[in-house]
């Protein structure tokens, strides 16, 4: 039996108190809140390392949750190398922020009618730039698909998301990104919807490809990149994105959470290299020095920009719309039209993941993540209509 979930609103404790987060795939933690419901409790340490002055366990834990218990720090938790000994509250940052914070357990719930009793959750007691909440989707152990799956596996084991644009435009569609909670495929490679605005069916075709195992950061969705294509150049992937190292080096990490994709250097100046040969516009070096963004270049119309596709492994080939990688703006200190390539060097390869897909190249693509396959998948979307549809 397929089901589908579409968290809107979710809430901690009894009286539930609402809770707001982002979702973001390379992150496990749950959400953080600015402050515990009243009637939660913190997670004291396990004994015999209990201070006197904190109140003494009152029921006990499986294995899994031991570091939970003990306040560990976060990678600690993520691996399950818990120590007999108390931990401190865990520090973690996250994009441009931080926060400290202590983990805590009681009863998550949404609507509809859905409870999970003993969410761990980690509630924040600082915060420096952080956003509201953020809704763990990594692999983690503390995440909230590997939470959900104690309870509802089949919910938990698949999971999917549609970003809608990053567009600034006053016409823009002002709705949510649709997240979406137990859609099977039964591994199917397309499926018909009716999310198009006339109504009318729409043939969606999937393109999967693996997911890879990093042993040293096992909570990351790797997957492996062969290859990038600009125009009708195929330019191959250096082989530390196609594949990861017994060491957990290597590999392109898939992250909702973070905006820009991160290339390593010696590739991303090939990949930007031959998308400059293909642009006969003059580059705005200024804009670069002031955004960061590379290469830019002016023009009133850039119909030439040539196009970009990803090349995933086992054959997953996935054609980006431009405004997936080349945004075009108005410089407000020369008065011209600029447009930048949208994809960052990531610096000199120096161990762990060798690059990052970030969500400004997933928006207008709903991304899957079948974990009881251990396949990511692409699929080009209307995600305002599809959310329509799910309300």
């Amino acid at each position: 039996m397929e089901e589908e979930w579409t968290p809107e609103a979710t809430s901690f404790g009894s009286p539930a108190i609402p809770s707001t987060a982002s979702s973001a795939t390379a992150n496990s933690p749950p959400p953080p809140s600015p402050s515990p419901p009243p009637s939660t409790s913190p997670l004291p340490p396990p004994s015999p390392a209990i201070p006197p002055s904190a109140p003494p366990p009152t029921t006990p834990s499986p294995p899994p949750h031991l570091c939970a218990i003990a306040n560990c720090p976060l990678e600690t938790i993520e691996i399950g190398d818990c120590r007999k000994f108390p931990c401190p509250s865990f520090y973690y940052a996250y994009g441009d922020g931080s926060l400290v914070a202590s983990l805590y357990r009681d009863t998550l719930s949404s609507s509809p009618s859905f409870n999970l009793p003993n969410f761990t959750f980690g509630c924040a007691h600082s915060a420096l730039a952080e956003p509201i909440g953020v809704a763990g989707f990594g692999r983690g152990r503390l995440s909230f698909p590997a939470q959900l799956a104690r309870t509802s596996p089949e919910i938990a084991n698949y999971f999917s998301y549609c970003l809608i644009s990053h567009s600034f435009h006053a016409d823009r569609v002002l709705k949510p990104s649709p997240l979406i909670l137990g859609r099977h495929e039964k591994k199917k490679k397309k499926r018909l919807d009716s999310d198009s605005e006339d109504g009318e069916t729409e043939q969606v075709m999937y393109s999967y490809t693996p997911m890879l195992y990093n042993p040293k950061h096992p909570y990351f969705y790797c997957i492996g990149l062969e290859a990038v294509s600009i125009g009708n150049v195929k330019i191959p992937a250096p082989e530390s994105l196609r594949r990861v190292d017994r060491r957990g080096d290597g590999g392109m990490v898939v992250d909702s959470g973070t905006t820009f994709t991160m290339l390593p250097r010696g590739f991303y100046r090939a990949v930007v290299g031959e998308f400059g040969r293909g642009v006969r516009h003059r580059r705005a070096r200024g804009v670069e020095e002031r955004t960061g963004l590379s290469p830019c270049y002016y023009g009133e119309s850039f119909a030439d920009i040539p196009r970009v596709t990803w090349h995933f492994g086992r054959n997953a080939t996935v054609e980006m719309p431009r405004e997936n990688y080349f945004y075009e703006f108005v410089d407000g200190e020369a008065g011209k039209r600029v447009g930048c390539v949208m994809v960052m060097d990531g610096g000199e390869e120096g161990g762990g993941p060798a690059g990052l897909l970030g969500n400004y190249q997933q928006q207008g693509f709903e991304v899957v993540y079948d974990l009881e396959a251990k396949r990511l998948g692409f699929a080009k979307r209307k995600c305002a209509s599809l959310w329509d549809s799910l309300s």
